[in-house]
């Protein structure tokens, strides 16, 4: 299997082992590809984390503890250079992949080595494994604006799990960049889709687990959209001359991703507030849900003289 390209799988994890990663890491050995390294970088866990990796018994695993807690992204750009492949897929050890994820991917590609990103469908579960939403990938043949705009219009769906990067290329940018480390993985898909090209996979090859414990519901508000308007800036740079378009159906898009964050907080006058703040950073051109509009309306002048959340 030499000559077909080298895989690397590395899954990041912190404290759960008694949660999702034996099934990640399990995901990640089923492959019917064969030419597959993994990589489990330990990010300095307290629970049985070492047991249960050192339990699969498996030459393809090399695992690494952490000896002080690196911070979640330092801890996935650990397992990009630590990477071999020619591919590289950052596993989240919640998520899940298909036995043929790789496969698939590796044979869209015929075999080549030098693609940015390849990509499949994703299907969304929730913490027991129930299907909540199949999300077949679009964006088959489209050009790289056509591309970020079929994200925007919720056609194509960008996520880790279903997701090859050029390790390489990867590399080179520094892993996964982002200012505030909440859209590092698709700031490094727009830019080695559009830099290397991507193949596109249209069939669902993968799982994001959606539970209440995942990365993304712990954030802050206002880092997510600060994220999203540097996020906004990088794809406006990559089409120029579609930049006044990227960035009008961009700020509609990202306000209400940012808007769609705030539901899970509990808090009714804590979620108000949230809603203000991503009201502010989007320039108060995209109004929350129909609940806050009134009060928004209301307050919108009090807010802009008072207000400063910068």
């Amino acid at each position: 299997m030499s000559h077909y390209p080298l895989i690397t799988i590395g899954i990041p994890t912190y404290n759960r082992a008694d949660g999702f990663l034996g099934e990640a890491i399990t995901s990640a050995l089923r492959q019917t590809y064969s030419n597959v390294e993994i990589i489990v970088s330990d990010n300095c866990s307290t629970d049985n984390t070492e047991d249960v990796v050192k339990s699969f018994n498996e030459t393809s695993i090399r695992y690494y503890r952490q000896p002080v807690n690196l911070g979640p992204q330092k801890n996935f750009n650990f397992c990009v250079e630590k990477a071999r492949g020619d591919y590289f897929q950052l596993l989240q050890d919640d998520d899940l992949i298909d036995d043929d994820f790789i496969e698939t991917c590796i044979k869209a590609t015929k075999f080549q080595r030098d693609i940015g990103i390849i990509r499949t469908g994703t299907r969304i579960i929730d913490e027991n494994g129930n299907l909540l939403k199949n999300n077949l990938n679009m964006a088959v043949g489209l050009s790289t604006e056509e591309f970020f705009r079929f994200w925007f219009d919720c056609k194509t769906a960008l996520y880790l799990c279903s997701t090859l990067f050029n390790t390489k290329r990867l590399q080179e940018i520094g892993g996964f960049p982002s200012k505030h480390n909440l859209f590092s993985d698709v700031c490094a898909e727009i830019i080695l889709a559009a830099r290397y090209g991507r193949v596109d996979v249209q069939e669902v090859k993968a799982s994001f687990r959606k539970h209440s414990g995942e990365m993304t519901f712990t954030s802050k508000t206002k880092e997510w959209c600060k994220d999203s308007l540097s996020l906004l800036d990088v794809m406006c740079d990559i089409v120029p001359r579609k930049k006044n378009i990227i960035r009008r159906e961009g700020m509609r898009y990202l306000a209400k991703f940012n808007y769609n964050r705030t539901k899970s907080i509990r808090s009714p006058i804590r979620r108000f507030w949230e809603y203000l703040t991503v009201f502010h950073y989007f320039k108060y051109k995209h109004l929350p849900p129909n609940t806050f509009k009134f009060y928004v309306r209301k307050l919108l002048k009090f807010y802009r003289t008072y207000g400063n959340l910068s």
